[in-house]
């Protein structure tokens, strides 16, 4: 079935409110709405690539139905070491014992994602793993770097694209995956599924 392509009169629906996916889709160009879902990120799953997929398909169905029959794009960001989900913060502490565990090791940054049709169906469902190489970190650097606030509201403690970028020495992998949406998998996306008709979107002449 063929439907309405994403236009600017037909914007995507981002299930969620990170500012960080919203500024990706900004960057390039992509007309969407964010509209934050109501899943837990706590749920659980026998392993994290399973647990991404699960979390990014149940963010978009969550939203889905208040969609108004657009393009619906799901996702959720996982960090990994040794097996073990490093979440979001709760305070100081727990920020400070997720950036020890993290120095001077490499970790795996994995993004879920999924596309639903205008109809509610799955259209497309990825994980994109990403390696990350942290350098040794000092106790100030960790307490400098939690002073800042950065870590707080980002999984694993920090942002790769912010100040948090002096404590990565090397990713293998996909950037803005690390970010929170791996830009180039989400358009190839776009485009197999029909709901983008060709990208770069050229806007029309005024």
């Amino acid at each position: 079935m063929h439907y309405a392509p994403i236009s600017a009169h037909n914007r995507l629906v981002l299930a969620s409110q990170s500012p960080r996916r919203k500024r990706l889709l900004e960057q390039m160009r992509i007309p969407f709405e964010a509209v934050p879902s109501r899943v837990h990120e706590h749920a659980e799953a026998d392993n994290s690539i399973r647990l991404a997929k699960k979390l990014a398909i149940d963010k978009a169905i969550d939203v889905w139905p208040g969609s108004g029959g657009r393009w619906v794009l799901g996702a959720d960001t996982i960090v990994e070491i040794d097996e073990i989900v490093l979440g979001k913060p709760n305070d100081e502490a727990h920020a400070r014992q997720m950036l020890q565990t993290l120095s001077g090791k490499t970790h795996r940054v994995l993004t879920g994602f999924s596309l639903l049709t205008p109809e509610g169906a799955l259209a497309h469902v990825e994980v994109v793993a990403t390696d990350v190489k942290i350098k040794e970190l000092s106790q100030d650097e960790i307490k400098r770097y939690i002073q800042t606030g950065e870590p707080f509201g980002k999984a694993g403690s920090y942002a790769i694209q912010g100040i948090g970028a002096f404590m990565v020495e090397s990713i293998t992998g996909s950037y803005t995956n690390v970010v929170g949406l791996p830009v180039y998998a989400v358009i190839k996306a776009l485009l197999d599924s029909g709901a983008l008709e060709g990208y770069p979107i050229v806007s029309s002449p005024t």
